[in-house]
C-alpha cells in the first residue's frame, strides 16, 4: 500500500495516509491517518512497523485534538499593544511577509545580517521542515548561527570523541543481552516502545539495573535500582572501573588491541576506591562492589543512556566515563552488548545539499541557544540581536533562566517573529505571529535517532485556515528578501529528493532508498551489509587512532581532561544548608513544552508539581497537595507538592514542559534553572540547579489557573 491510498477495510470514501510522528522521541512512530471529506477522522499506529507495532504513546494518541484544537492559530497576526499584552490584529500573508522582510532589510542596512537570529529546535525533527529550514534561508542571508545545544550536545561530543560516531544497535538486539544497565534514562516515559523489549529480555533472564536519583516508571520494573546523588555519575562510573581493574575483571587483551589510554585510565580509576565513591555518590560500598562484579562476569552487557544524565555542569566528562565501562569488559561490537545511545551517526544529511553554504556568505557568529536570554539582554552586542525568528521552539517555556529570556523579548527595539500552531508563551511576546501547519498538513522525511529506518510523512489534509509549513514560509521570506537562488524555490518533494540523492551517493546505508520508494512504502530500513548491523562489529572506530579513545587528546581542545574524571558542577560547589538539587526531567505526557496545552494530556499529567522525599518535606512542614514556593537567586515558581520516597533525600523532581501561562502563578520551573554551560559542547545544565522549597502562604490560592483551558486569542 502506498503512503496515500484508499482502504477496502474502511468506508469507500476514506483515504489511508501513512505518516511519522515528528516529535522529539527516539521511537519516531509510524502513524496512519484516516481522512474523510478532507477531515482527519482517525489517527493511530502502523501495526506492521518494527518499532511502533500498532500502538502509540500517551502523548500522541490524542493527536487530532492538537490538529483541530479551537485555539489553533489560523491567520497571521500583528501585535497592537504592549509586548506580552495579548492584543492582536489579523493581517494578510502579503502584509506579514512585507513587514518582516522590510524590517529585516532595515536591520541589515544598519547592523548587518548578524543582527538577525533564527531560533529553532525540535518542534519537529523532519529533514525538510527543520534541518533544511535551519540552513538555507539563513545561510543565504548571512544571519547569525544558532548553537543548538540545549539537549544532547555534551553526550554527542563525548560519544563522537570516544567511539568516533553515534551508532547504536537495533532496539531488538536487547533481547540478546544478559545484563542491561539503564543510566539516568527513563524510556518508559521518553521512548516507550523500548519497554516491551526490555521486559521480554527480563523474561529471558536478563538482569536490569536502573541508575537514577528518582524511582522512575522504568526503575519500578527493574531488578535493581541504584540512586546516586545528582551529578555524581562520573564518580560512580570510575568507582566501578576501579573494582573491574582491581579484581582483574577487565578484558586486557581487548583493551590492548582496541583502545587508546587504558593504562592511563587504570591509574585514574585507582583514585576512586569504592569507599571514596560511596562518600561522593551516597551509594553503598557493597552496591558498588556487587555491580562491578556483575559487569565483569555477565555477557553480553548493554549500557543504555539518554540525554538527561548529561544536563549537568560536568555532563561531558560524565558521558566519557560511562562509555569506558563497556570497553573495559570488551563488550563493544558484540550483539546484545555495547552502548545504546543514539543511531544518529548512521545517516548525516549531505551538508551542501541541505544548506548550500558554499554559495553563501560565511556565518558571521554563532550564539548558544542556552544563552538566549543573555544574548537578548546584551551578551551579544556587536551587533546586538535586533530581530529574532522563532520556529519549532518555545524558548520562554523551555529555555533555562526564563526571566532573563522574557526581559530580552520585552525589548522595544527587538523585532520578533514567531511561526507556531498556538499562542505559546513565546508567541505572546512576538511582534508578528504566523500560523503553522501540524504534521498532518505537511510532508517530511524523518531520520529516527532510536531506530534504524527512514520514514516518510505524507500530507493527510489541507492546511487549516491560512496555516503554512516552515518550508513554505521560508520560500515566501526568501522571495520577499529578493533572493533568486533556485534552491530557495524548490518544492518540498524536490528538496527531499535532492538531499536524499546527494546523501545516498556517499552513504551505502541508503542504497536503494529513493523518495519514490519512501512514498510507496512509508518506512524503509537502512541497508546494512550482511554481518555489519552490530555497531563497530569490525572493531574499526572512526576516531583519529581508529580505536576507542579512552584517553582522548581532542578533549584538551575543549579545555577538558583527556581522561574521564569527576568534578562537581560549579553550582554545587557552594551548596547552602537546606538547598535541594532539583532535576527537571521529562513529563510523561508532554514532549518538552509540545502538547502541554492539550486538555486531555494536562488532565492526565496533573497540576505542575514537585516531588520531595519525606525527610525533606517533614521539617519544612510540607504535605502532599500543599502549594510550595520553589526559588533561588534566578527566580521562583509555585508548584504542588508530592511527598514520595521515590526520590532520594536531598533531591527534588519537577517535570519540565508546563506552559507558564497555564501554570499556577504564570511561571514554570525554568524560572529557577541555570543558563550556565557545561564542560563540553556548549551543553545546557538544567539539572545542576539548587533551590529552596517552602510552603506557600495558606491565604494565597494559586491553583485555579492550572486547571483553566487556554482562551482563544483572536
Amino acid at each position: 500500500m502506498s503512503a496515500v491510498e484508499s482502504s477496502p477495510s474502511t468506508n469507500a470514501d476514506t483515504r489511508i495516509v501513512r505518516g511519522a510522528c515528528p516529535h522529539d522521541c527516539p521511537d519516531t512512530c509510524a502513524t496512519i491517518t484516516e481522512v474523510q471529506d478532507g477531515r482527519a477522522v482517525r489517527f493511530y499506529a502502523e501495526k506492521e512497523h518494527p518499532i511502533t507495532q500498532g500502538w502509540l504513546c500517551a502523548k500522541v494518541r490524542p493527536y487530532l485534538e492538537r490538529v483541530y484544537h479551537p485555539d489553533r492559530l489560523l491567520y497571521p497576526l500583528r501585535r497592537v499593544g504592549a509586548k506580552g499584552g495579548g492584543q492582536w490584529e489579523r493581517i494578510s500573508w502579503d502584509e506579514a511577509i512585507e513587514e518582516i522582510t522590510s524590517r529585516w532589510k532595515a536591520v541589515i542596512a544598519e547592523h548587518g545580517a548578524a543582527a538577525i537570529l533564527p531560533y529553532s529546535y525540535s518542534g519537529t525533527l523532519g529533514m525538510l521542515q527543520l534541518a533544511v529550514c535551519d540552513h538555507r534561508l539563513w545561510n543565504r542571508m548571512g544571519a547569525s548561527g544558532l548553537e543548538r545545544s540545549i539537549c544532547g550536545a555534551a553526550a554527542e561530543a563525548a560519544v563522537n570523541a570516544t567511539l568516533g560516531e553515534r551508532q547504536a544497535p537495533d532496539p531488538a538486539d536487547i533481547l540478546h543481552s544478559k545484563l542491561i544497565i539503564i543510566w539516568g534514562h527513563n524510556p518508559a516515559s521518553t521512548g516507550p516502545h523500548f519497554m516491551p523489549l526490555l521486559r521480554e529480555a527480563q523474561r529471558q533472564g536478563a538482569y536490569v539495573v536502573v541508575i537514577d536519583p528518582r524511582r522512575t516508571l522504568t526503575a519500578r520494573s527493574a531488578d535493581e535500582h541504584i540512586q546516586p546523588r545528582p551529578a555524581t555519575d562520573a564518580a560512580l562510573a570510575l568507582g566501578l572501573m576501579h573494582v573491574l581493574f582491581r579484581d582483574g575483571l577487565h578484558n586486557e587483551a581487548w583493551l590492548e588491541a582496541n583502545t587508546v589510554g587504558w593504562r592511563e585510565l587504570r591509574e585514574r580509576a585507582a583514585q576512586y576506591p569504592p569507599e571514596r565513591v560511596s562518600e561522593i555518590t551516597g551509594v553503598a560500598v557493597e552496591t558498588i562492589e556487587a555491580l562491578a562484579q556483575r559487569i565483569g562476569t555477565t555477557q553480553p552487557f548493554t549500557l543504555k543512556f539518554a540525554d538527561g544524565v548529561q544536563r549537568h555542569g560536568n555532563g561531558g566528562q560524565t558521558i566519557r566515563a560511562l562509555l569506558c565501562i563497556p570497553a573495559l569488559v570488551g563488550q563493544i561490537g558484540v550483539r546484545g552488548g555495547g552502548v545504546s545511545y543514539s543511531t544518529s551517526g548512521y545517516v548525516r544529511w549531505n551538508a551542501e545539499a541541505l544548506g548550500h553554504a558554499s554559495e553563501c556568505p560565511p556565518t558571521p557568529r554563532v550564539i548558544n541557544m542556552n544563552r538566549i536570554g543573555a544574548a537578548l539582554t546584551g551578551e551579544a552586542s556587536d551587533p546586538p540581536v535586533a530581530s529574532l525568528y522563532v520556529y519549532c521552539a518555545n524558548p520562554v517555556a523551555s529555555a533555562p533562566n526564563a526571566s532573563r529570556t522574557i526581559r530580552g523579548l520585552q525589548r522595544e527595539d527587538l523585532f520578533t517573529v514567531v511561526h507556531e500552531l498556538f499562542m505559546t508563551d513565546t508567541a505572546q511576546y512576538a511582534d508578528i505571529v504566523l500560523p503553522a501547519t501540524s504534521q498532518l498538513e505537511q510532508i517530511d522525511l524523518h531520520r529516527p535517532y532510536g531506530q534504524r529506518n527512514l520514514q516518510y510523512n505524507a500530507q493527510a489534509i489541507e492546511p487549516l485556515g491560512e496555516a503554512k509549513s516552515n518550508w513554505d514560509v521560508m520560500q515566501l521570506l526568501a522571495a520577499g528578501m529578493g533572493y533568486t537562488e533556485p534552491w530557495l524555490r524548490q518544492s518540498g518533494e524536490e528538496v527531499i529528493a535532492d538531499v536524499l540523492d546527494a546523501t545516498r551517493a556517499e552513504n551505502p546505508l541508503l542504497e536503494g532508498i529513493t523518495l519514490e520508494r519512501l512514498q510507496a512504502e512509508g518506512t524503509v530500513p537502512l541497508s546494512f551489509a550482511p554481518g555489519q548491523d552490530v555497531p563497530f562489529s569490525d572493531l574499526r572506530f572512526p576516531t583519529p587512532s581508529g580505536k576507542v579513545e579512552l584517553y582522548c587528546e581532542a578533549m584538551a581542545a575543549y579545555g577538558v581532561d583527556p581522561l574521564p574524571d569527576y568534578t562537581p558542577p560549579a553550582e554545587f560547589a557552594s551548596r547552602a544548608a537546606g538547598q535541594l538539587a532539583l532535576i527537571s526531567g521529562a513529563a510523561h505526557h508532554y514532549v518538552s513544552s509540545s502538547l502541554a496545552n492539550l486538555a486531555s494530556l494536562r488532565a492526565k499529567e496533573g497540576l505542575p508539581s514537585i516531588e520531595l522525599h519525606p525527610l525533606d518535606a517533614e521539617p519544612r512542614g510540607i504535605a502532599t497537595g500543599d502549594e510550595v514556593i520553589v526559588e533561588n537567586e534566578r527566580g521562583s515558581c509555585r508548584l504542588r507538592a508530592l511527598v514520595t520516597p521515590n526520590v532520594a533525600p536531598g533531591v527534588a523532581i519537577a517535570p519540565k514542559g508546563n506552559w507558564q501561562r497555564l501554570s499556577p502563578d504564570g511561571r514554570n520551573i525554568n524560572w529557577t534553572t541555570s543558563d550556565a554551560l557545561a564542560d563540553l559542547g556548549g551543553q545546557s545544565t538544567f539539572h545542576s540547579n539548587l533551590v529552596t522549597v517552602r510552603a506557600a502562604p495558606k491565604d494565597v490560592e494559586v491553583s485555579g489557573a492550572s486547571g483553566a483551558e487556554v482562551p482563544a486569542q483572536v
